[in-house]
Parts: C-alpha cells; structure tokens; sequence
C-alpha cells in the first residue's frame, strides 16, 4: 500500500495535467475538476490506507486485489484519452453522484471511528455501531466506494476503467463475505444484519 498509493498519486497528477494543457476546451477543464476531486479523496484517505491496525488483521488477502482494482479504475479512467468533445449538461450526473458518493463514504467511515481500517480487524472491545448510515447499511463505506468509482467511470467513459470497476465490484462483495464471517463473532452482530442490507436497503 505504501508503493501503490504515491503511484497513484502521480498517476493522477499526469493524468490532471495533461487535461490543463487544454484550457481553451471547456470538456477537458471538467475533467481536470473530476480527477482533482479523485486525488483528493486518495489523499483524504492516506492516513488510513497506510495506516496498520492497534492489533492482529484477522486476513490481509482480500488487501491487495481491492487495492489494485480500485485504484486501476480511477488511474485508467484519468489516464486514457477521453473522447468527448463537448462539455455535456448530463455530465453533471456523474459529477454531483461522485460527490454525494464520497461524502457518505467519508461520513461512514467518521460514525466507525477507530473500528475503522482497510484491514479485517477483530478488537478486543469490538462494538456495532448503527448510527449515521449504518442505520440504513451495513456497509456504507462501501456503498460510497462503489457509487462514486461508477460515476468516475460513466463520467470518463472508457471501456478499460469500465472493467475495473466490475473488478473492484466482484473483490467488493468478496471482501464483505469474508469480513462478515468475523463481524458475525461480535455480539449483537447477527441481530443486526438481520434487519439491515449489506450495500443498498431492500436490495443486498
């Protein structure tokens, strides 16, 4: 993580930097708009992704392909040559979901707290937080990846970020299997899934 995250950074740098070196093309300024606010998200959450837990990872391998899929969909998408040639008033769409996508995930990822990590981590003390969106999901912080890498992508419109995004979707749901065969040891975990979906209320 600590190799894959400064690549990606640069990555979008050259990325951001190649749409400014048209500034006369109003579609490429909102492209430049669209990876800045990516690269801001990577770096808001440098500290976590970086960060190891206070005690032992249940596992680590689900880890890396996560890593790898959701950064190869946004690095693909600002990296390949977008082909729009106009700036679009249903570009907005995508932009304002991106948005919306990353302020639910960062709220998500605030209401956990210190239970918080990229790492599946049993604590000691492990409690079930169902306040803010987890009211409504068990996995928020997921939902707000998978919404905003999908408008990223629909905003681009490149089949190779396309096929990461089904990538990062397929490695998504694996993830929370695996982590809910640990969240299920946490008292009170059970009752709670009960009554709420992983992803989206009424659907999964």
């Amino acid at each position: 993580m600590r190799i894959l995250l400064p690549a990606a950074v640069a990555a979008f740098v050259i990325g951001i930097g190649g749409y400014l070196r048209r500034p006369d093309e109003p579609v490429c300024l909102a492209a430049a708009a669209m990876g800045g606010g990516y690269l801001l998200w990577l770096l808001g959450e440098a500290r976590i992704t970086v960060r190891q837990p206070d005690e032992l990872a249940a596992e680590n391998h689900t880890l890396l392909p996560y890593a790898l899929a959701r950064i190869g969909t946004g690095v693909s998408a600002i990296l390949w040559p977008m082909h729009r040639e106009h700036l679009s008033p249903w570009l907005a769409v995508p932009a304002v979901v991106f948005v919306a996508a990353v302020v639910l995930r960062l709220v998500a990822i605030r209401t956990l707290g210190r239970f918080y990590s990229h790492h599946v981590v049993r604590y000691r003390d492990h409690a079930i937080v169902t306040s803010g969106p987890y009211r409504f999901a068990r996995h928020p912080a997921y939902t707000g990846m998978l919404l905003a890498n999908t408008a990223f992508v629909a905003f681009f419109g490149n089949p190779l970020s396309l096929l990461f995004l089904i990538a990062l979707g397929a490695v998504i749901v694996w993830r929370i299997r695996v982590e809910e065969r640990v969240l299920f040891t946490v008292p009170g975990y059970p009752v709670y899934a009960g009554g709420h979906a992983r992803l989206v209320p009424g659907v999964w």
